[in-house]
């Protein structure tokens, strides 16, 4: 295994660490699960600081969502590569602060639901098994053909099979397409959905942000705002990374009934890969607007050690939870296990 990725005091990521952590899949094949690790090929190192996974509050778990990627489990039919997934839509309440709790459609008990990760002309399948109440289904954005669309609804105790080719390359979605398509979304019925590309990037740290709303009160209004299931979790536990190490963001705005959101990141600039279907960045900014379903990867390192902030630029949408910073530790300071 090339010896470019590293935790904490420059241990490296072997595969039963990887298997503790839970960032491989179920997968068959060992190569496939570690498959980021394989990607490597520079001499570089990707340091990646202890991940502390927190305590789940229901279904939302932001610390483990951050560099938490489901590969599948990898099959071999006929001499090509299957990627195979299993999602389960059901319910569950999930506390936005010490006085509100509220409840939500997950999928595999979690929201957002797992970021699917697939490699570009391999074949996917997902296993999608609704238990979740009310007719669901899942649409996946990208390339596949009309049955595959995810438009007909499963009702609840039913089961279906989606399945085409992973294509193209770039930073996708899936999300439940039942009307009132908003409402199926906003109650948490979606997840990312990643096609590398043939050839990989650099070695990097790989970070995932999901930003959702949520409305308590039904009047088609959010009340709070989250990166990755939880109002305000990243201002009261940071996001640590390693200064001058090469991050990764993968961004998605998923936030229903408001039209656009801005992200900021404070004090430095990003690399913007829209949609993250090209290998050559279009723009350098500190604030990138998004609609709803838009997403990018964002590439940037710190040069300062400290504490810095994320948010949209929208306040009212900041100040009502989607807020966070990254602690950027020193490169040349250890972090202790």
């Amino acid at each position: 295994m090339p010896k470019n990725f590293a935790l904490g005091n420059e241990k490296l990521w072997s595969r039963r660490q990887l298997l503790k952590l839970g960032l491989t899949g179920a997968g068959l094949t060992g190569a496939a699960a570690i498959w980021q690790i394989m990607n490597a090929q520079s001499k570089s190192i990707v340091r990646v600081p202890p991940i502390e996974m927190g305590v789940a509050e229901g279904a939302a778990n932001p610390m483990q969502m951050l560099r938490n990627f489901d590969y599948g489990t990898v099959k071999k039919e006929n001499g090509r590569i299957i990627r195979e997934f299993q999602l389960t839509a059901g319910t569950s309440v999930i506390q936005l602060n010490s006085a509100v709790s509220y409840n939500i459609w997950d999928l595999n008990g979690r929201i957002p639901g797992p970021t699917l990760r697939a490699k570009e002309g391999e074949r996917v399948r997902v296993l999608f098994l609704n238990q979740a109440g009310h007719s669901h289904s899942l649409h996946f954005h990208g390339v596949h053909p009309a049955e595959m669309d995810g438009v007909r609804p499963i009702s609840n105790g039913k089961a279906t099979i989606y399945e085409f080719d992973a294509e193209p390359y770039g930073v996708h979605l899936y999300h439940c397409h039942i009307e009132p398509v908003t409402r199926h979304i906003a109650k948490g019925l979606y997840g990312m959905f990643i096609i590398d590309p043939p050839n990989p990037r650099p070695p990097a740290d790989e970070i995932v942000l999901v930003m959702a709303g949520y409305d308590v009160d039904d009047d088609s209004h959010n009340d709070y705002y989250a990166f990755n299931g939880l109002p305000h979790h990243y201002m009261h536990n940071p996001i640590r990374i390693y200064q001058d190490q090469l991050i990764r963001l993968y961004v998605l705005n998923i936030i229903e009934y408001d039209p656009a959101v801005t992200f900021h990141l404070h004090a430095n600039f990003f690399d913007v890969y829209r949609y993250g279907m090209s290998m050559t960045a279009s723009e350098k900014a500190d604030v990138i607007t998004m609609g709803i379903a838009e997403r990018h990867i964002l590439e940037f390192a710190f040069r300062y050690p400290g504490k810095y902030m994320f948010h949209p630029h929208q306040d009212a949408i900041a100040e009502n939870g989607c807020m966070g910073q990254f602690e950027v530790l020193a490169k040349d300071k250890g972090v202790g296990v």
